[in-house]
């Protein structure tokens, strides 16, 4: 079975109050992320049709500060399926609602596993692409995956032989002691 990536997009709207601030009197980014994790899960259990948990958390890089009384929307949709695996891609804009001027504060990728009622992992529905877009998120999907993989390989060697990997340091501002 096939599901199209616009059957599970969700999109949410939030007021931001007060509460939600850090010391320094912008929203908190434990705040937004907790909120696009429930996306996430949201989007996730809606393509596959079961209990989804986090499994990984993509680079989130923070563009711009959210405001006390803008409203942040979150867009998430399905960008990859592998056996029980999604990759959940979500955007983040806050708009000043006086104004009406949006900005983009973040983008994510959220890996969710489909995990059945004996707590083991489910098989979900393939996806079906549907646009151009649909096929470049996907494929950017695969990339990514590529990409950390290599980058695993790279750093499990300077783990097994940390002195292989001592002369990267020259430039630094540390102090090798041993």
């Amino acid at each position: 079975m096939f599901k199209a990536v616009n059957d599970s997009r969700i999109q949410m709207s939030e007021l931001m109050l007060p509460s939600y601030t850090n010391f320094g009197g912008k929203i908190h980014g434990g705040y937004i992320l907790s909120l696009m994790d429930q996306i996430a899960f949201a989007c996730a259990s809606k393509h596959s049709g079961s209990y989804c948990v986090t499994a990984s958390v993509d680079k989130v890089n923070f563009l711009n500060p959210i405001e006390v009384g803008e409203l942040v929307t979150m867009k998430a949709s399905i960008n990859y399926v592998g056996t029980s695996s999604m990759v959940v891609g979500i955007r983040v804009e806050s708009e000043n609602i006086r104004t009406g001027k949006k900005k983009h504060c973040n983008s994510s990728y959220f890996t969710m596993v489909a995990i059945d009622e004996n707590g083991k992992t489910a098989q979900v529905p393939g996806l079906r692409l549907d646009s151009k877009i649909d096929a470049k998120r996907f494929i950017k999907a695969i990339k990514r995956q590529e990409s950390e993989s290599k980058k695993n390989k790279a750093l499990s060697s300077v783990y097994k032989n940390v002195s292989d990997h001592l002369d990267l340091l020259q430039n630094y501002r540390v102090r090798v002691d041993f």
